[in-house]
């Protein structure tokens, strides 16, 4: 495998990518929450544009993978900056994004600062998940835990335990996009797993009646979970960036 290119942000912030070269719009794949670039569905769609001449772009968020920094220190507004700077330094044209977990939040917010998007396709997209997620559902004692040590280290289903700091909860209210209106004026869609532990049907739900887009579609694929990374998805997500294109 070839060795990613290097983006520095005017934060200073060492970005690693893989950028192909082809026809657009250009398909940007936003991971998730402590994920990577070199994750089955990251992969799976490099070689999928690359059959098809289409321009694709992988990259890890500060934190993440092979970037720079400590994913303990990040916050949504960081992850965001990474996106942003990396999508304007390599790529022209129109964009299809395609947010994973975290990435649906982020793509989200690309949608809002961006208007070179002419689609989005989101897998198990989290918005405010620091909100509505964690936050909602840590105990009182959690939360002091939180403010006051600083962090709260939160059980996870993929291995080690996820540090959830005050400023990553502090920071994603900065970034909400559920409360106030959401304008994505281009066609969408969403995909999600009915068994899904991580990202329930409701928040997919909730996206679908939040946002004001001409063309939105929810997909439902039953026994399917929040990885979406099995056989019989990946072709799903294919096709979903095909109706969007």
């Amino acid at each position: 495998m070839t060795a990613p290119e290097t983006l520095t942000t005017t934060q200073g912030r060492q970005i690693a990518y893989h950028k192909t070269e082809g026809d657009g719009p250009c398909v940007v794949f936003l991971g998730g929450f402590k994920s990577d670039m070199a994750g089955t569905k990251a992969v799976w769609l490099e070689d999928w544009c690359r059959d098809r001449g289409r321009a694709y772009l992988r990259f890890d968020y500060s934190g993440h993978g092979v970037s720079s920094g400590r994913f303990d220190e990040g916050c949504i507004g960081d992850w965001a900056e990474d996106t942003e700077a990396v999508i304007r330094a390599t790529c022209e044209g129109p964009l299809v994004l395609v947010g994973s977990s975290m990435g649906g939040w982020i793509s989200l917010l690309m949608a809002q600062r961006l208007d070179t998007v002419a689609g989005l396709v989101t897998i198990a997209a989290a918005p405010d998940f620091t909100e509505d997620g964690y936050w909602a559902s840590f105990t009182e004692a959690q939360r002091a835990q939180v403010m006051e040590q600083g962090y709260y280290d939160a059980p996870s289903d993929y291995g080690a335990p996820y540090r959830i700091t005050r400023r990553l909860i502090e920071d994603g209210r900065n970034h909400l996009v559920l409360r106030t209106p959401l304008a994505l004026p281009f066609p969408v869609r969403c995909v999600q797993g009915t068994e899904d532990k991580a990202v329930s049907r409701a928040t997919a739900l909730r996206l679908l009646d939040h946002a004001d887009s001409p063309d939105m579609a929810l997909t439902l694929l039953k026994g399917a979970d929040h990885s979406f990374s099995a056989p019989d998805c990946l072709p799903l997500i294919a096709r979903a960036i095909e109706e969007v294109s």
